[in-house]
């Protein structure tokens, strides 16, 4: 059996070594990529301001007979945009990221459709060995964990997600949060580290007061079921919570008991 190469370890979430040869060079082919990427402006043409981005993610380039129907669905990047490898990151269509991102894709960082994230958000999916002698510096080794985040979330600005985090479909996170473990589906968290606060009901109506502010109303938008399968999902909503309620809990009565 041949000798696995370190990028090959790097992939599957081992242990691995950075600064061999092949790692290097890609991190070095990504950081051009990312810095032309960074140049554009909106005047740049939207076509090319894609296939620009597209080149981060080793993405074919899009022909220039694209349609305007198929380019609008591309995803909107403000630069400055930083990633380490780029081929280790998906990015679905409809998908906004602000300014000032950056995504350690050493392990798969999967954004779903329609999700948007605020400026300066972080997509940590690389790490290193707590023991210092074990970290050793730019000698020794680290490791890393995938990042998944469903369609339809919003992760607003300055938050921080770290490896082997999945954030469920419609779920929000507060401004500033590090997101240390899953987030159910549809919960808006928040804080370091970032707990679940409510559950975001599917069918309740959003207000905007005209003085500013937000206000959420429990009632259903009209024409939805109100009893039976409804029901069912709001309770299943519930539970989630309340599971990773209890969770976080049992989690901080193991860190005292340390």
């Amino acid at each position: 059996m041949s000798k696995r190469t370190e990028k090959e370890k790097m992939l599957a979430g081992e242990l691995y070594y950075a600064f061999v040869d092949e790692l290097a060079a890609e991190r070095a082919s990504c950081a051009g990529a990312c810095q032309s990427f960074n140049k554009t402006t909106h005047t740049t043409p939207r076509l090319e301001r894609a296939n620009l981005f597209r080149a981060i993610l080793h993405q074919p380039p899009l022909p220039p007979t694209t349609p305007s129907s198929t380019l609008c669905q591309e995803p909107w990047i403000e630069p400055p945009f930083t990633a380490d490898y780029g081929y280790n990151t998906t990015i679905s269509p409809d998908v906004f990221i602000n300014f000032g991102c950056t995504i350690l894709d050493t392990c798969r960082v999967t954004i779903g459709a329609r999700t948007l994230l605020g400026p300066n958000v972080s997509l940590f999916a690389a790490a290193h060995p707590l023991n210092a002698k074990t970290r050793d510096g730019l000698r020794g080794p680290e490791y890393g964990a995938p990042i998944t985040i469903e369609e339809d979330c919003w992760l607003a600005g300055n938050v921080t997600v770290l490896p082997g985090v999945r954030i469920g479909r419609g779920s929000t996170v507060g401004a500033g949060s590090v997101v240390t473990k899953d987030v159910p589906p549809g919960c808006a968290v928040a804080g370091n580290p970032a707990r679940v606060v409510r559950v975001i009901e599917e069918d309740a109506v959003e207000v905007f007061p005209r003085g500013g502010g937000r206000k959420v109303l429990e009632i259903p938008k009209p024409g939805t079921a109100t009893t039976g399968e409804g029901d069912l999902k709001v309770l299943m909503r519930r539970l989630e919570r309340l599971e990773a309620e209890v969770g976080e809990v049992k989690d901080e009565l193991k860190m005292r008991m340390s």
